[in-house]
Order: structure tokens, then sequence, then C-alpha cells
């Protein structure tokens, strides 16, 4: 793997700092990035499979929510408004 002078700098010295080599480092840094990746594209999934329900809160809902908060009014969480059919 081909660094730049910086990041290799970088990775040279978190490994000393945790008594480790620097593939180690590497590897572990890698195998996170890996993990969110996979973390990112299940949440993209679970929320697309969610809107295919075709089950909204309006606009207007939403935002007399968000408005409240912090206020003496708080509103609860609105309840979903809009039903679309699917097509499918």
């Amino acid at each position: 793997m081909r660094l730049d002078t910086e990041l290799k700098k970088w990775l040279e010295e978190e490994a000393e700092r945790h008594d480790r080599s620097a593939g180690y480092i590497a590897v572990q840094a890698i195998k996170r990035l890996k993990e969110a990746g996979e973390h990112k594209r299940q949440m993209i999934e679970a929320a697309v499979a969610e809107a295919d329900k075709g089950v909204f809160i309006s606009e207007e809902k939403m935002d007399a929510w968000v408005n409240s908060w912090d206020t003496e009014n708080e509103l609860p969480m609105p309840e979903p408004d809009v039903f679309l059919r699917q097509g499918r």
C-alpha cells in the first residue's frame, strides 16, 4: 500500500504509541472503515424499505413539531398523515 509522507508518518507514530506494528494499525483502520460502510448500507436499505411502505409524516407536521422543541408547548412526535399507494 502506498501512503503519502504525512500519512505514513502518522501511521508509524500511531503504531509506536500503541506498541503495535504499522500493519496492525492499518488493518484495524480498514476493518473499522468496512464495518462503517456495511452499517451505512444496512441503514440505507432499511430506510428505503420503510419508505417503500408509503407511510410518511407531512412537512407541515414535521415543521410544527421541530419548531416546538425547547418551548413551553413542545409537541409530541407526529403520527403519519400521508399514505401513498404503491403501484408495485
